[in-house]
């Protein structure tokens, strides 16, 4: 049991002056009741960091170019084992097609992520990328650690030579899913073929090495103890420490239906409770995330008054939290007016958080 050191109260005055939260804080933030509070501290300590109000939003899509995986996770409803007759990779006009409406649709990202496709070698993900970059001019922000772990295994390559490879065929940054929850315990229960935490940040970390950024995420709602939220809130920091290569924080619910693991749904409170803890404790990395895929558009306003600055993506197509019971949808208009509503102006970003557009 966790020594409990100071007061609710204490402890936001502690985060209010800039001190850094320890992991017994961020428990005792956890253990708290008082949820308005919580978001009252997060909110000034993102308006200090954004003091322009503006919220930001990306123009993307979620490309899946195959649903083919060999990691088996128990949580995941988007997966069909190798063989299963509703396996896919998709042929690259099909992709090319996606991307060129999303470049109509102003679009300037591509996340392109898959499953661990055991017989998918390392030219294929260069010469796609290669081939996408010869035709668009879109920024890659794709491939989970898992799936650039499962490139090392089938090449044979040294983590940085894969990465370096895809890096000159045209990859430019990483998502940050597969993260789940960064300890051991409970990625050993849910996902124990995706390995442990520190595969995950070995890859984001060699990334930043090679001049990629990337995001880090974070999923409740697997049964993790709230001291395992914070380890893993603590283990991003200490990285971001060391590299400076994360650009935004994104936490989000598990998703249970069509599951193995199945359970039931982390609450709104929850989520709002996660979110202002993570803008508490993670006082290094300048963007906080929502997850309106998960919670719905106006849980999504409503984080902004619990630390969050960024409304993520348009997310023009997304099949992975959808085949697990998230239908949300919005479109570009619908973010902007969320923004507005909530008394924050509206921009357009890119990957990098540079502004293109205000609205």
């Amino acid at each position: 049991m966790l020594v409990k050191t100071g007061s609710e109260a204490e402890i936001l005055r502690k985060a209010l002056a800039g001190e850094r939260l320890t992991l017994e804080d961020g428990v005792r933030l956890y253990e708290s009741s008082d949820l308005v509070a919580l978001g009252k501290a997060a909110r000034e300590v993102a308006r200090r960091l954004h003091p322009d109000g503006v919220v930001t939003f990306v123009i993307n899509r979620n490309i899946n170019y195959s649903n083919v995986c060999d990691t088996y996770c128990s949580f995941c409803a988007f997966y069909r084992r190798p063989g299963h007759p509703e396996g896919y990779v998709l042929p690259d006009e099909v992709i090319f097609e996606k991307i060129d409406e999303t470049v109509r649709l102003g679009g300037t990202e591509i996340l392109m992520q898959g499953g661990t496709h055991p017989d998918l070698p390392l030219s294929y993900y260069t010469d796609l990328l290669r081939k996408i970059k010869e035709r668009f001019p879109v920024h890659m922000h794709s491939f989970s650690a898992a799936e650039i772990q499962n490139l090392k295994k089938i090449s044979g390559l040294s983590l940085e030579e894969v990465m370096r490879r895809l890096r000159e065929a045209g990859l430019d940054s990483l998502p940050g899913g597969g993260a789940e929850i960064l300890d051991n315990r409970t990625r050993m229960r849910i996902s124990r073929l995706k390995g442990p935490w520190e595969d995950w940040m070995e890859v984001h970390m060699t990334a930043h090495r090679l001049g990629m950024p990337s995001t880090a995420t974070m999923v409740i709602g697997f049964g993790e103890t709230y001291e395992e939220r914070v380890l893993h809130m603590l283990r991003v920091r200490e990285a971001q420490d060391r590299t400076g290569g994360f650009t935004a924080f994104i936490p989000w619910t598990y998703q249970p239906d069509n599951t193995a693991l199945r359970g039931k749904r982390a609450t709104a409170a929850e989520y709002l409770k996660t979110v202002a803890i993570a803008r508490l404790v993670i006082d290094n990395i300048p963007n906080i995330q929502a997850s309106w895929v998960t919670m719905g558009g106006k849980i999504g306003q409503i984080s902004l008054e619990f630390g969050v600055n960024d409304f993520g993506s348009t997310m023009i197509e997304e099949n992975v939290v959808r085949a697990a019971g998230a239908h949300f949808r919005m479109t570009r208009e619908d973010i902007v007016r969320l923004i507005r509503d909530a008394g924050r102006v509206a921009a357009q970003r890119n990957t990098y958080y540079d502004i293109l557009r205000y609205f």
